[in-house]
């Protein structure tokens, strides 16, 4: 492991922010499953979308814990 990297750790029910906005205009996603995988819900609209886990650690801005 490099020196200075530090790895993001994702749980269900954390906010996303990603680079991109979705449609809506919204950039919040909740995740609800976490794997290979990750099911996303947009928090402003509600869609559901499936993304892989490299496109989602490449965008990912800022994650908000569920408290």
């Amino acid at each position: 492991m490099e020196i200075g990297v530090e790895k993001k750790i994702y749980e269900v029910g954390d906010l996303v922010r990603l680079k991109k906005k979705h449609p809506c205009g919204s950039e919040y996603w909740q995740i609800l499953r976490v794997g290979a995988d990750f099911r996303l819900k947009c928090a402003e609209c509600g869609r559901q979308v499936m993304m892989p886990r490299a496109a989602v650690e490449k965008n990912t801005r800022e994650i908000v814990k569920n408290a």
